[in-house]
């Protein structure tokens, strides 16, 4: 015969793994947040910053953007890869590349 299954504690594991990742979401936005030193910024004009990319729709700025947040990754890696001395012969990318630049329609 089968052992029955406890979906009390199945659903249980589940809620404490939702929270977990949850969690560890905030953490990382956090430390995002610092690392790109928008922590410098006020609250508002970070809500702000935010608010306005989740509303845009032009594909050519998001790319802009992603290329750029890519760039830091890449440099967020090359400086630990650095400081453990593995250098590979290769300078580490600044990640300094420019947003694309956006005109407004009315001048």
């Amino acid at each position: 015969m089968r052992k029955p299954r406890d979906y009390d504690a199945e659903l249980k594991q589940l809620s404490d793994r939702t929270r977990d990742l949850r969690h560890r979401k905030l953490v990382q936005l956090g430390e995002l947040v610092t690392a790109s030193a928008a922590d410098a910024l006020p609250v508002e004009v970070l809500a702000g910053v935010l608010v306005a990319a989740v509303d845009n729709k032009d594909a050519a700025i998001r790319e802009g953007w992603r290329r750029r947040g890519a760039a830091f990754f890449r440099g967020t890696r090359d400086a630990r890869r650095y400081a453990r001395g593995d250098t590979g012969g290769e300078p580490a990318g600044d990640g300094t590349a420019s947003p694309p630049a956006r005109t407004s329609g009315a001048e």
